[in-house]
């Protein structure tokens, strides 16, 4: 059978931005005839995450994903349904999920590597199976509660940045129901901060773009930060890290800001907000969700309890067609996105 997939064209280059050029659409034929333990599966969405520009790099830079190969079928969060199966797992008309799904309309998969979701446990979005109640809202939940340490009744003070990005939505959400009494985000447009505000139930959000930071801070937060929730790094985690208080807790997700420069990870920090660091006794660490995949199972239920209840709510951006993968990876990468950025591949 025919399929189209998406192949990494060109690499953008250690400090340069991606393009939709870097990627290339091609026809391919996919045999019906499955091996023991295959499966065929239709792809229903794809998500694309602020973690693959590292994969667009010769060297990822860390040593839990791989890089993407020149001409090669690229890949990510995917779902899809079966539609044949060699394998005792899954059987035809299952939804499925991978973290390493091909960019294909079709594709033909291990069994063994396809993870079987349930529809009822997302009221049938199954796109919330990339973001709320999949990796992005294991990677919110647990990072909240394995680095935050929030305490209720702490009157404490969260601020996330990158927070109307799929992963900030959720993580802003959980440290108001653990029991934050204020929660700050940081976003780059004024119809984000309405959402965050209206839609998620922020306290408070500051438009990067357009308002002094510090300023909105020390406004929005009188009684300083005891939480932040770090998405983007650079000069906004700077300014935030200034205002927390002693023995307060940087949670490190991600630095969207520096994926497109030809620096470690995490990048360094400057001498100053080192030194804010130590004075002040604050910690921040590193958190990565896969170390802590045993507890994946009951944090995915809670997660599906707390969206289908409407505690969480969720926000996505949507586009059409495997045709605009390109397209929406960099429109991601630069904030074009509400929420997680999905692309419904087939109905």
């Amino acid at each position: 059978m025919q399929v189209t997939r998406v192949v990494l064209n060109s690499r953008p280059g250690n400090n340069g931005a991606p393009v939709a050029e870097n990627f290339r659409l091609e026809e391919a034929t996919l045999s019906a005839d499955l091996a023991d333990g295959d499966v065929l599966v239709r792809t229903l969405c794809l998500s694309v995450d602020p973690y693959m520009r590292c994969r667009m790099n010769e060297d990822t830079g860390v040593d839990y994903v791989t890089p993407w190969q020149l001409s090669e079928c690229v890949d990510g969060g995917g779902v899809g349904v079966v539609e044949s199966s060699r394998c005792g797992l899954c059987v035809e008309g299952d939804v499925v999920t991978s973290f390493n799904w091909p960019w294909q309309t079709r594709a033909v998969i291990k069994g063994s590597v396809l993870q079987k979701v349930d529809p009822k446990l997302v009221d049938g979005h199954l796109s919330y199976f990339l973001g709320a109640v999949g990796i992005t809202g294991l990677t919110a939940l647990l990072g909240v509660r394995e680095k935050g340490h929030v305490t209720k009744g702490a009157n404490q003070t969260m601020v996330v940045s990158g927070a109307a990005g799929a992963c900030g939505s959720i993580a802003g959400q959980i440290g108001r129901l653990d029991g934050c009494v204020r929660v700050v985000g940081i976003c780059g447009s004024d119809e984000k901060c309405r959402a965050l505000v209206d839609d998620l139930g922020f306290s408070a959000a500051i438009n990067y773009r357009q308002e002094d930071v510090p300023a909105r801070l020390t406004e929005c937060c009188p009684n300083g930060i005891d939480v932040y929730f770090d998405n983007v790094g650079g000069s906004i985690s700077d300014a935030v890290i200034t205002q927390m208080n002693s023995g307060s807790h940087v949670i490190l997700c991600g630095q969207i800001s520096q994926y497109n420069k030809d620096v470690p990870y995490p990048p360094p920090l400057s001498e100053e907000t080192k030194e804010t660091l130590r004075r002040k006794n604050i910690t921040r660490e590193r958190f990565t969700v896969l170390n802590y995949m045993n507890q994946a199972e009951a944090a995915l239920c809670e997660l599906s309890q707390r969206v289908q209840s409407g505690q969480i709510n969720v926000l996505e951006t949507v586009v059409n067609g495997i045709e605009n993968m390109g397209d929406a990876f960099c429109s991601m990468m630069t904030g074009g996105n509400i929420g997680k950025q999905i692309i419904k591949i087939s109905e």
